[in-house]
């Protein structure tokens, strides 16, 4: 976040087969050639849809994604995980500012210390059994010259690949947030090629989270081009629609937007979402590929009534097409959890977390 942004336009099909077998010990030996050729196939095309995969979940946003832990009020908590998975919660999504830990000249070398921090805040969640998703959050250098920093961006991933080989199926890598500005989407379709390749060379089957370019947004899924052999990819998309309203009173958003603008979940209102997330699932339907709403959220400037309501309607619109969600974020401007008190907002958390 803490960035002006568009979001959104207005504008798995399952297999099966079955085999039949004669004499069993005359055809033993074909029936499991068969099933051992048949058997990737259909790996391939029964992927989980997105909520299968990460569930429900919340980024730790301002934390290890300012320009250092702590710069925009708030810095991560040991006792953030523990009350997350108590609340509902399925997964966090971590943004992490790795470009202001990474050396400027080759070998473009990651301070040890910020990767121990990182790694401590992975581990902390995954003791919680809290699945992460791990991204590489405003760096800044690669959307205003992608080629100038093409390798190291490349490095960068090289080491994070070793450093986190031996993690469990939990931990689930996003290659970058909301490429935009000079990285259009020919350079980044080439470059996420490049990197996937470093990736799988120690991580064959973990799962990766990739965004369309134009900020992540649903206007730039069509541009988007993966590698049809690579099944553990998740496509995330990030919602901030009506953004007058999900951002109003934004500090950092150049015109400021009016405060006092509410949401009522009015047909009208929900119907704009239904018709956003449609597009998303058509695309997602034709490109075989689970969804991941990597953020959504409103800003604690409008009225909590307001908010709460189109906090549930988006999450109610996504799970209705079982796309896996993370809302943005835990304990800041947006924020679900007040971290002094670790008390949650009552009407937020509900919008996310129903009770039975």
């Amino acid at each position: 976040m803490r960035v002006v942004k568009l979001y959104g336009t207005r504008t798995q099909s399952s297999r099966s087969f079955t085999s039949a077998g004669g004499c069993l010990r005359g055809h033993l030996t074909a029936i499991v050639l068969v099933l051992s050729a048949l058997t990737p196939m259909v790996a391939a095309a029964a992927d989980p849809n997105g909520l299968e995969i990460l569930g429900r979940g919340v980024n730790l946003g301002n934390m290890l994604e300012a320009p250092q832990e702590g710069a925009w009020g708030i810095r991560f908590d040991d006792r953030f995980p523990a009350a997350i998975r108590a609340a509902g919660f399925d997964s966090v999504r971590l943004p992490v500012r790795w470009s202001e830990g990474l050396g400027k000249s080759p070998p473009y070398a990651l301070n040890p210390d910020f990767l121990a921090r990182v790694q401590h805040v992975v581990e902390a969640n995954r003791q919680q059994g809290l699945k992460v998703v791990l991204n590489v959050h405003h760096y800044e250098e690669i959307f205003e010259a992608p080629d100038e920093h093409r390798e190291r961006f490349l490095a960068l991933w090289k080491q994070l690949a070793v450093a986190f080989k031996d993690a469990d199926e939990g931990l689930i890598f996003e290659i970058l947030n909301e490429p935009h500005a000079n990285l259009d989407a020919e350079k980044w379709n080439s470059l996420l090629i490049e990197v996937l390749a470093e990736i799988r060379k120690l991580h064959p089957d973990r799962w990766i989270v990739i965004g369309p370019p134009e900020w992540n947004s649903i206007a730039g899924l069509p541009e988007l081009r993966l590698p049809e052999n690579d099944r553990r990819l998740i496509v995330t998309v990030h919602y901030y629609l009506p953004f007058d309203f999900t951002h109003q009173g934004a500090e950092w958003v150049t015109p400021v937007r009016p405060t006092g603008l509410k949401w009522t979940g009015s047909d009208a209102e929900k119907a704009a979402i239904d018709q956003d997330m449609n597009s998303v699932a058509d695309w997602a339907a034709k490109n075989d590929r689970p969804i991941y709403v990597g953020e959504f959220g409103a800003y604690e400037r409008g009225d909590m009534g307001s908010r709460a309501n189109w906090t549930a309607a988006v999450r109610e619109y996504c799970e209705k097409r079982r796309f896996a969600w993370a809302y943005w974020e835990l304990a800041s401007g947006f924020g679900i959890l007040d971290p002094q008190s670790m008390k949650w907002k009552p009407e937020l958390l509900s919008s996310l977390i129903p009770t039975p």
